[in-house]
């Protein structure tokens, strides 16, 4: 696996901030906290998470990346939906009240790994977020609204081997591709393709237990950076 590291509180202004790296993958995860819901959450006493993803110019290779417009490209789209959908599973909506929370993920350099670094790095930002949302509402800590710790690693077969945590130069050739995220020990979502071959249960079993073996040091580092551990 490649290196992996946090530095909290990397911007002023939000409730929870990082910039996370996934060796040269880095990517900027804040979370944002604001009085209100969505419409369809009005009146329901339930809190709601969010996330946006993007990549920034200057983030890959190949010429300029250009901004996103109001209109994201379905590739962001998508991926924000999984972070989204990833960092929900991590909060107990109800315990929030009629608070939403934001995660804003900016990939400021790309080498593989991208939505994974920010799914892990959204947890970061997040935990620190719910501190201040505790001391606000006089809870215990961030543990009375968390269900649990989530992060994501990306594993594949690159010539028959499986790797953990894909760098671009890994990527690009893998005959099999897999991103996997996790609360504490139990799958939050799996998403894998036959990118240039096919895979049987055996070999999916080898990559799972890859990633679960990953995501385990992710997790700990995760703790070490906000004090857990």
């Amino acid at each position: 696996m490649r290196a992996i590291s946090f530095e909290t509180n990397y911007i002023l202004h939000p409730a929870g901030s990082c910039l996370v790296s996934f060796g040269d993958t880095k990517v900027i995860c804040t979370a944002t906290i604001e009085e209100s819901v969505p419409p369809f959450l009005r009146n329901s006493g339930k809190g709601w998470l969010t996330a946006e993803y993007s990549m920034l110019p200057g983030s890959t290779g190949g010429g300029r990346k250009r901004r996103d417009g109001i209109k994201k490209d379905g590739r962001s789209t998508e991926i924000q939906r999984l972070i989204g959908r990833s960092l929900r599973a991590a909060v107990d909506l109800e315990k929030l009240g009629e608070v939403s929370i934001t995660i804003d993920c900016d990939v400021i350099q790309a080498d593989g790994g991208t939505r994974t670094a920010s799914i892990t790095g959204g947890w970061v930002a997040l935990y620190d977020a719910l501190r201040v949302l505790a001391k606000k509402q006089g809870a215990s800590g961030p543990e009375h609204y968390l269900l649990g710790q989530v992060a994501a690693v990306s594993v594949g077969k690159v010539d028959g081997q499986i790797i953990c945590d894909l760098d671009y130069a890994h990527d690009s050739i893998a005959e099999v591709d897999m991103n996997v995220v996790m609360r504490d020990g139990s799958f939050v979502e799996i998403q894998g393709t036959g990118e240039e071959g096919v895979f049987d249960r055996k070999e999916l079993n080898s990559l799972l237990d890859s990633a679960e073996e990953g995501l385990k040091i992710i997790q700990k580092e995760q703790r070490n950076v906000l004090g857990l551990d």
